[in-house]
């Protein structure tokens, strides 16, 4: 059995490059006895394992990766497989897709308890709530979120220069700099960054794009698909007769600018109690199709119902675009973006003043390129994040500097 699994292993892990490596591999402290990857279909929750596996070459019997829908496992068992591979003299297991494993939970945790010298790490769609399992693992787990490629990964991708990462305070008080010095490491490679930030918008968010972009759209349709019909019927043991539903709501969200939820009205046209709403809402939210956005308010101020609703990035609605042949707001990419990006490290709400409030602090106004500073009340800490420019002025930001962030 462990033969076996370990030849799966090496096929896997053989070509993995090595060159680039996604933002959270140096943040993971891989000596934790418990990690739990989570993240959306097709960001690189995998390639990124293997690369954690193909690095630690010296001895590769100590390291053992599996599939949990392998047949292999499905026919061994997790905690067979895992008691085995201890008494071989393994040391680190890795346990990918064990969302989709039968009570997955409860054989993790069996695991964890009868084998104290074993390492874990296991990976899963960011759909399931898996701290919150039948089985608590949160006592036990560190839990991280792999999210999609940031502007910034984009262009070490395509331009093959080191570029790092940038904190929103530099951000916001060195700009001009910052955007010029990119600027002319893009032209020096023969590109223009706002080719290169059209470009990531519409194909740039998923690591597959790599792999080309004349059937990108297709691939993330697919990955869409799954999502809807595999993984939340799955996980939130849906009937198949609630899937039109969830597709309805994703497409009146991709059409919208953007979207601000009338939970009674979506309740009414679709025929369904606003409970249903609420929920499905929520499905589509943590299966990592949905992004939401609150107002700043707290305790009971903070109700169910978000203040707008996105698509979780900008790749989901030109593939909605082109599928269905109508247009996408340019004002609601925008805001997709920015949200998207400010969200791996930032508290983001909606703001009476403007478009978002960021850390209770910094006020954001987003538009294109004829945006004013007229428009950000001329608050010491109010913003315009422009669309359509190379470089700034004053607290004028082009919207791509926020690409920087992770």
């Amino acid at each position: 059995m462990l033969g076996e699994l370990f030849e799966i292993q090496h096929e896997l892990s053989r070509n993995i490059d090595l060159s680039f490596k996604r933002y959270l591999y140096e943040t993971i402290n891989w000596d934790t006895r418990l990690i739990i990857l989570t993240g959306s279909r097709g960001v690189g929750k995998t390639t990124l394992l293997l690369q954690y596996i193909r690095e630690r070459g010296a001895a590769p019997e100590e390291y053992l990766y599996i599939s949990a829908d392998n047949i292999l496992v499905d026919s061994h068992g997790l905690f067979r497989i895992a008691s085995e591979f201890h008494k071989f003299g393994g040391r680190v297991l890795i346990i990918d897709e064990i969302h989709k494993y039968p009570d997955w939970s409860r054989e993790l945790k069996n695991i964890y308890d009868s084998l104290p010298k074993l390492n874990i790490i296991v990976s899963g769609s960011s759909s399931l709530d898996i701290i919150k399992g039948r089985y608590d693992l949160s006592r036990r787990a560190v839990l991280y979120t792999l999210r999609g490629l940031s502007f910034r990964e984009f262009l070490i991708l395509n331009l093959g220069k080191d570029i790092r990462q940038v904190p929103l305070k530099k951000i916001l008080s060195n700009h001009v700099e910052i955007s010029r010095d990119l600027k002319e490491t893009a032209e020096k490679s023969g590109r223009k960054i706002l080719r290169l930030f059209t470009d990531y918008l519409k194909f740039g968010y998923y690591p597959y794009y790599l792999e080309g972009t004349g059937d990108y759209f297709i691939k993330l349709n697919n990955v869409m698909e799954k999502v809807i019909y595999e993984d939340i019927p799955s996980v939130f043991k849906l009937k198949q007769t609630s899937i039109p539903y969830l597709k309805k709501l994703i497409y009146l969200i991709a059409t919208s600018s953007p979207f601000h939820p009338n939970i009674a009205r979506i309740s009414s046209n679709l025929g369904i109690s606003k409970e249903y709403v609420y929920n499905y809402i929520d499905y589509l939210e943590k299966a990592g199709l949905f992004m939401f956005l609150y107002p700043p308010e707290r305790g009971l101020r903070l109700v169910r119902k978000p203040e707008k609703i996105y698509l979780e990035n900008t790749n989901l609605y030109r593939a909605i675009e082109g599928d269905r042949r109508f247009s996408i707001e340019s004002g609601t990419v925008r805001e997709t973006f920015a949200v998207n990006q400010l969200k791996a490290l930032h508290a983001v709400f909606s703001s009476e003043k403007a478009d978002l409030m960021i850390d209770g602090r910094y006020v954001f106004e987003i538009g294109g390129r004829t945006k004013g500073k007229k428009e950000n009340g001329g608050a010491d800490d109010a913003f315009i994040l422009s669309d359509g420019i190379e470089t700034g002025y004053a607290k004028k930001i082009p919207l791509w500097l926020l690409g920087l962030l992770y």
